[in-house]
């Protein structure tokens, strides 16, 4: 299916290409039908618009040089990393360049001292831990695809993972970006220091989705290895004792490292697909992680246990081993793989909710999903309430892949009616534009399109991604009444 972001009237200019040979090698400026499929979509398949051209420069140079042909020619460019995003923040323009950094994939330097690494854009999240192992350090953030997806796209998202409740997200682990602006400027954001004066550009660049600026490196922070780690995994009758429970657990002061649930299908399909030794005839299950010295995991994994149980588990079990604890990880780690291979295709969404929500909202999730008529699989991070319901469908049944957007726009627009936001990892990119104008009014719409247009005044870089236009949100509007009431009234309607 393709389908372009946002309203942008297209404007090929097919002359870039010509530029871009005489700025890179013939083989990394790709052009044919078969050099361009591989980038037409990004994680989020259901979206796919091949590009005009294909750009893989090696050196920053290059980049820049790139970045100025393109400000000059006025031709819209998309970064991308991995593409593995799932909200189709890669997803090309097909009149604009598609900048690959696939060839940043270099790790510049360990710092242990100053337990710090820096790498270029390309590098695989997984390879900073294992680059940084023999000292005795690792890279917390940890996204399900970390064995696949890149730091520089991690970046771009603010992306989380399972051990983000105590050691935060993307923003918080990162020290200082070198970035080259849409005309082509070299510049950094941060220090090698733990602050660094004025504004907080770092924190600006961090999730803002390749619009404001092109990654070419990173310096992350680095953490010593825990001395021990320790996993619990607890069955529950319903999903609202698990939500429950994992209340108790952080209004018991206690931070785990990580504290993630699952619902009976997600269960069930990670279990058949990796053998993780999941309880299959239970509604819910938490995997709660503690980790630090060993007196301190010792004490708090007793104070869990005795939590889950209070809290109505069926059965508590702890990981006898450091193999048996990787075991319980496997199975959350691979669930949407899992899932992938009960139904022909599955919708990944990504809201985030008050912890207090969360029994609530997945009653609700359970009731959109028979008005629907599509079945839904939740896996989530409990402890930062961050949901990721996969909505299983079969593109193949006409209306069905409409049907699961719109089960998709209204579980979005739940977690915004309890408090909480349309995304808490994966971005807003083309998939959620519709629920920003839910959101936000056109105030705070505004304000954002200023700050995009301080960076990139002609909106070439990665333009129809994120925030959604005021005549976007009014169409938007005209369609949907919310208690009564249409949003942005103070807008025309089309």
């Amino acid at each position: 299916m393709s389908r372009i972001p946002d309203e942008r009237p297209l404007n090929p200019k097919p002359e870039v290409v010509d530029g871009l040979r005489r700025l890179l090698p013939r083989e990394s400026v790709l052009t044919t039908e078969a050099e361009l499929a591989p980038y037409e979509c990004d994680g989020l398949s259901a979206f796919q618009q091949r590009p005009l051209v294909v750009a893989l420069p090696e050196t920053v140079e290059q980049v820049q040089a790139v970045m100025r042909l393109c400000h000059e020619m006025e031709v819209p460019v998309v970064a991308r990393g991995a593409g593995t995003g799932l909200s189709g923040g890669a997803l090309p323009l097909a009149d604009g360049v598609l900048l690959s950094l696939a060839k940043f994939n270099r790790i510049l330097g360990i710092d242990p001292a100053n337990r710090s690494a820096t790498v270029q854009p390309g590098v695989r999240n997984l390879a900073i831990s294992e680059a940084a192992a023999g000292h005795g350090l690792y890279y917390a953030p940890d996204p399900s695809s970390q064995i696949a997806c890149s730091i520089g796209g991690n970046v771009a998202e603010n992306s989380g993972g399972v051990h983000c409740l105590k050691y935060g997200l993307t923003v918080h682990n990162i020290l200082k970006l070198k970035l080259i602006s849409v005309e082509g400027e070299l510049f950094e954001v941060g220090a090698d220091a733990l602050d660094s004066p004025g504004l907080d550009l770092l924190a600006l660049m961090t999730g803002s989705e390749g619009m404001l600026a092109v990654i070419v490196e990173v310096t992350v922070k680095l953490l010593p290895k825990p001395e021990r780690a320790q996993a619990l995994l607890a069955a529950f009758d319903s999903v609202e004792q698990a939500g429950a429970a994992v209340a108790e657990i952080i209004g018991a002061g206690i931070i785990p490292a990580g504290l993630e649930m699952m619902d009976r299908p997600a269960i069930r399909a990670a279990e058949d697909f990796v053998h993780a030794g999941y309880p299959t005839d239970v509604e819910a299950i938490l995997i709660c992680e503690l980790d630090g010295f060993n007196a301190e995991v010792s004490f708090d994994v007793m104070r869990v246990r005795d939590l889950l149980l209070a809290s109505g588990a069926a059965d508590v079990r702890t990981a006898a081993d450091d193999a048996e604890r990787l075991r319980f990880w496997k199975g959350r780690k691979a669930a949407f793989p899992a899932v992938g291979r009960i139904s022909p295709d599955y919708y990944c969404m990504d809201g985030t909710i008050p912890r207090r929500q969360l029994g609530p909202v997945l009653r609700q999730i359970s009731a959109l999903s028979e008005q629907y008529g599509l079945a839904v699989a939740n896996v989530f991070h409990a402890g930062d309430g961050n949901l990721h319901p996969l909505i299983l469908y079969d593109a193949n049944n006409p209306g069905e892949l409409e049907q699961a957007e719109a089960l998709g726009g209204a579980i979005l627009e739940l977690c915004v009616e309890v408090g909480g936001t349309v995304t808490g990892e994966h971005g807003v990119g083309v998939e959620k534009l519709n629920q920003m104008c839910v959101q936000f009014n056109s105030a705070e719409l505004n304000q954002m399109h200023a700050v995009k247009a301080a960076f990139d005044p002609k909106r070439l870089l990665n333009p129809g991604k994120a925030v959604p236009t005021l005549h976007r949100c009014a169409e938007f509007g005209a369609m949907h009444v919310h208690h009564g009431e249409l949003k942005f009234p103070e807008l025309p309607r089309f």
